[in-house]
């Protein structure tokens, strides 16, 4: 951008301020900014944080330094719809106005009197919230062998749904619901090294009693028929939403997408994977990476040799749920169509 963008500050005369929606000053400038960043732009229900950001900035995950300065608000990030931004220029640094009700208002330390189901989410969490449900990772080193599993149903039925009682052997805490799981494909490392085996809910049960190693469960609902050796596990405490807030990781990791939970070949925006990183490598919820794809194997055409061109990146993924050796991320940008295999590294900053 070549101008700085000018602000008519006699549009709301002595209500403008420069609020908390501030451009860090050492780290974004006005070349960070899309050159079709708009002057004013009014939240709608449906946006996210990523949406917003994407508007204004080449790389939209670093939005959280867009409300670097409001540190004293326990959520910074809430922004609700109807809130108008307004793209300005603070002691010669872009800035962002937030126009509320009758005028352009400072966000303070505290926070609006709004239920926060109203607020404007991080990314699209019901996407995140769904998976989350219906998908987790048994780790590399957890026994499959050691987890109680059904080993029949009333009148000896081989399939059972809801409604239904499950006879389970193992260790089962005491508590009301439980997941019931099926065990599907296993992660396994670019050299074959085992991660984790990743585990499909197929319904919820509640424990009724127990007789020695064998619990009663009911099944309260089932997606799919519950078989002999489907697994039980209580339920993993969910994320916050106060965790997705993207950054990059501190060190510089390099791993791979090594799936596609549903089996698919092809992967684009909005689509959940599972890379071959995770906590050991200092990965957290939140923490963003950039997908790079390998260049193609063409002749030169003088000598005939095949060379191999440069990687170019292809996408940008957050970690929204990362295990010890493998995490789930979702796509946030898809430039080309992604694919297992692909590059995952820390973004540049």
């Amino acid at each position: 951008m070549a101008a700085k963008r000018p602000l008519h500050y006699s549009l709301f005369g002595p209500l403008l301020t420069c609020i908390a929606l501030l451009f860090s000053h050492s780290a974004v400038g006005w070349e960070r900014l899309r050159s079709d960043a708009p002057e004013r732009y009014e939240v709608v229900r449906g946006d996210t944080l990523w949406d917003i950001s994407a508007r204004y900035l080449r790389s939209p995950w670093q939005w959280p330094e867009l409300w670097q300065a409001n540190l004293h608000i326990r959520n910074p990030h809430l922004i609700y719809p109807g809130d108008i931004l307004v793209l300005g220029s603070c002691q010669g640094m872009p800035c962002l106005l937030l126009e509320r009700g009758q005028g352009v208002v400072k966000l303070t330390p505290q926070m609006r009197t709004v239920p926060e189901r109203e607020a404007i989410a991080p990314l699209p969490m019901e996407v995140v919230r769904v998976f989350l449900r219906e998908h987790r990772v048994l780790e590399e080193g957890e026994r499959l062998q050691e987890l109680a599993y059904v080993v029949g149903g009333d009148n000896r039925r081989l399939i059972s749904g809801a409604g239904d009682t499950l006879y389970v052997r193992g260790e089962l805490p005491a508590r009301t619901r439980l997941g019931i799981y099926r065990q599907s494909d296993p992660y396994l490392a670019t050299d074959g090294a085992p991660l984790g085996t990743e585990l499909i809910k197929i319904g919820e049960a509640r424990y009724l009693s127990s007789e020695g190693d064998i619990a009663r469960v009911e099944v309260l609902n089932a997606y799919q028929e519950v078989r002999n050796n489907d697994i039980l596990l209580p339920f993993e405490s969910r994320e916050q939403e106060e965790a997705f807030q993207p950054r990059a990781p501190l060190n510089h990791v390099s791993g791979n997408i090594i799936a596609v939970p549903g089996g698919m070949r092809f992967i684009g925006r909005l689509q959940v994977v599972a890379i071959d990183l995770g906590t050991q490598n200092g990965i957290q919820p939140g923490h963003v990476l950039r997908v790079d794809q390998q260049g193609e194997l063409i002749t030169d055409p003088r000598t005939k040799e095949r060379i191999q061109l440069p990687e170019t990146e292809a996408g940008v993924m957050m970690v929204f749920k990362p295990y010890n050796h493998v995490s789930y991320a979702l796509v946030m940008q898809a430039s080309n169509v992604l694919a297992v295999g692909d590059t995952v590294r820390a973004p540049i900053k």
